[in-house]
């Protein structure tokens, strides 16, 4: 695997940790969340690139698998949404606009999975929002 891909890699897993964090910002994670997430996935972030796994799989399923451990882990929603931001903060140039958009677009549908939005899943909307303008 070379530079690129493991990056790559990274990027999708990083996600997977903002998007766990988003949906556990409230200290529950609920089945509707996940099956946003699966469908999103399934629909959007298979078609970004061609980057794959180890095992030849999309590397795009890596949120998935990420969002699954993080869960399983019952793991701070604020220390993932944190790891999130320091990867972002040092590979912004793999975020563009469009993949922002995505990331954005995605988190709201998670965050609005079930019964809309509380105010611990607003709250990390906007922390992403501001994360995304600097």
């Amino acid at each position: 695997m070379n530079t690129a891909q493991n990056i790559g890699i990274a990027f999708y897993q990083n996600l997977g940790k903002l998007f766990y964090a988003i949906a556990a910002s409230d200290k529950v994670v609920r089945s509707s969340e996940y099956e946003s997430l699966r469908k999103i996935i399934k629909n959007e972030w298979i078609k970004v690139d061609d980057i794959v796994d180890e095992f030849g799989a999309d590397a795009a399923f890596q949120i998935e698998i990420v969002f699954d451990w993080m869960d399983s882990e019952t793991l701070s929603a604020e220390s993932c949404f944190q790891e999130f931001e320091s990867f972002y903060n040092e590979h912004k140039a793999r975020f563009s606009d469009r993949i922002k958009q995505l990331i954005w677009e995605t988190a709201n549908a998670i965050a609005g999975a079930f019964s809309g939005k509380n105010k611990s899943e607003l709250i990390m909307l906007g922390k992403l929002k501001l994360i995304f303008e600097n």
